[in-house]
């Protein structure tokens, strides 16, 4: 849904970049000073997305964690590396993308959107940080929000149980329109069949026209 002036929020605020950040850094083994031995290898972050840089969204999301490590005094190429894979849209290549990053031996990989799915596959042991994560109790990512258990944490948006609501509120805010459309448009990602079929039991109040 576009705001009103055609310009999106961030898609990262500061305080969740820094949430991420420290999270994903608090699984380094190096610390986040030039000073570091030169015989120690600075540890590597592993970041795997479904998309690419040349999607906006996307761009800006690195970006932000980036500047979220460098505010906890991080520099990149001396005393962090970050691993990044990028599947350009192709889910079906984040399985092999994901293993990759486990044969680089990284330290920790971050992931969001449909590569949350791929990376616990890949490893039991790694840990993994979920950012922008959808509905990962109901997915089976983690055990549940207070204690995630295994290898996975992170935060959690979009769940499937606030469907309803957010199409209450969107009623609210702009009553006057009557009808709109929605996409399905990850048919394959089982949060977003997840929240399809949430949605399904809503759209029906009011004239809601989807396609898939």
């Amino acid at each position: 849904m576009a705001d009103p002036a055609g310009v999106r929020p961030p898609l990262m605020s500061r305080s969740r970049r820094r949430f991420m950040a420290a999270v994903a850094s608090s699984f380094l083994i190096a610390p986040p000073t030039s000073q570091a031995q030169p015989s120690v290898a600075a540890p590597t972050i592993g970041f795997l997305s479904p998309s690419s840089l040349s999607d906006a969204r996307t761009a800006r999301l690195f970006n932000a964690f980036r500047q979220g490590l460098r505010d906890f005094g991080y520099v990149e190429g001396q005393t962090l590396i970050i691993a990044d894979r990028w599947a350009h849209g192709q889910y079906e290549r984040l399985p092999d993308l994901a293993a990759e990053l486990v044969r680089l031996k990284v330290n920790v990989i971050v992931v969001y959107g449909a590569a949350i799915e791929a990376a616990p596959h890949a490893t039991p042991t790694i840990p993994i940080v979920m950012a922008v994560a959808q509905g990962p109790v109901a997915a089976g990512f983690v055990a549940s929000l207070a204690r995630p258990g295994g290898n996975t944490t992170g935060s959690s948006t979009m769940m499937p149980e606030l469907v309803g609501k957010q199409l209450e509120l969107f009623k609210q805010i702009v009553p006057m329109v009557p009808a709109w459309a929605c996409s399905r448009i990850l048919p394959a990602w089982p949060t977003h069949v997840r929240c399809w079929t949430a949605h399904a039991r809503w759209r029906g109040r009011w004239a809601c026209r989807c396609t898939r």
